[in-house]
């Protein structure tokens, strides 16, 4: 009876454990769904819009342009020469894996962190996807005032940019929790 007890307390740990990742997985849907629209909007961008040039969506504040970015989000670390693409692919394959395994790590009921590294993981996913196959990242939202540009971003990189903010908000949140 002890013997049977222990299993069938193993057995359901085994089944609460599996419900939680298979909980997680629909995050993922998110992941899928940054990762459709980034890939797809880049290939629109380079389709329709020749290199380095811009067309303005909202006239003196938004342009879409066609940016080819061999650094990292929002131009960091660019080079003219190119960098080593190989180098930043690597560390975006060792973050897109810290951010997998805290996905998984996190609980199944904390759905704005699972939320918001669901966005990161699509975003890295979809950034890294272009670094392999051409070495640079597409970026096309110019966003300025004036003569003042933020540096031109992506769909993928909101993803991520919004992720992070979104993990910042809930750790504030959790934090405010914890205290008496």
């Amino acid at each position: 009876m002890n013997g049977e007890s222990i299993t069938t307390s193993h057995s359901a740990a085994a089944v609460a454990a599996a419900l939680s990742g298979g909980e997680k997985l629909r995050y993922l849907l998110v992941s899928l769904a940054v990762l459709v629209v980034d890939q797809w909007t880049k290939w629109l961008i380079e389709l329709h819009l020749p290199h380095h040039s811009a067309h303005p969506i909202v006239p003196g504040l938004v342009n879409l342009t066609h940016i080819r970015n061999n650094g990292v989000a929002f131009g960091l670390f660019a080079t003219d020469g190119g960098g080593n693409p190989w180098l930043l692919t690597a560390l975006g394959l060792g973050a897109l894996a810290a951010v997998l395994a805290y996905f998984w790590l996190a609980s199944s009921r904390d759905r704005v962190l699972l939320v918001a590294l669901a966005l990161v993981v699509g975003g890295a996913l979809g950034n890294l996807i272009d670094r392999v196959a051409s070495g640079a990242v597409t970026d096309f939202i110019d966003v300025f005032v004036g003569t003042h540009h933020w540096p031109a971003f992506n769909v993928a990189d909101s993803a991520i940019s919004v992720g992070i903010v979104l993990m910042a908000l809930d750790s504030l949140r959790s934090g405010r929790k914890r205290k008496p």
